[in-house]
């Protein structure tokens, strides 16, 4: 359900989605019971809500005649892709190796520790090395994109909390 609703401190009109027990105005910031706010329209069609708090806000500046021209939220979605220029487009123009930014991207959402985060990683070492020094988890984890200082910190971290134990200079997960 989506509701097209007012701010009774500055009248801003939005849309908000399902029936939130309180609702703030994205303007002023005024918080209200959900209940309490004024409810212009009701519908279950988000783009019927687009259109109606529109067409409201083209009234109160006095612009109803030009609103009415425009085509139908629906139909203006569809022309979004016909207009304008693609990103390929925009960032050659910006003098920016598209090739290079899909391989970054690549090896950020894929890499070699699976797009883990810096503790998995720091964990993994931990997991695959058997009776590690510092310096061999350091070196997995900057192979892996981890900083050498966060590895030191993670190791100092994780044995002062118990999960991993240091004996003779190696470290082994608990």
């Amino acid at each position: 359900m989506y509701a097209v609703v007012g701010c009774s401190d500055c009248q801003a009109l939005w849309v908000v989605e399902g029936r939130p027990e309180r609702s703030e105005c994205p303007r002023c910031g005024a918080t209200r019971q959900y209940e309490k706010r004024k409810q212009f329209v009701t519908t279950d069609d988000p783009d019927h809500a687009r259109e109606v708090r529109a067409a409201m806000l083209a009234k109160q500046q006095g612009h109803e005649d030009a609103f009415a021209e425009l085509d139908s939220f629906a139909e203006m979605d569809a022309y979004l892709d016909d207009v304008g220029v693609d990103d390929e487009t925009y960032l050659d123009a910006a003098g920016i190796d598209t090739d290079a930014v899909a391989a970054a991207a690549d090896r950020a959402a894929s890499g070699p520790s699976g797009g883990a985060n810096r503790k998995e990683t720091v964990l993994s070492a931990l997991d695959t090395l058997d009776s590690p020094t510092e310096d061999e988890l350091v070196d997995y984890a900057t192979e892996r994109g981890v900083p050498a200082s966060y590895v030191r910190e993670a190791l100092t971290r994780l044995v002062r909390r118990g999960e991993v134990t240091e004996t003779g200079g190696t470290y082994r997960r608990l």
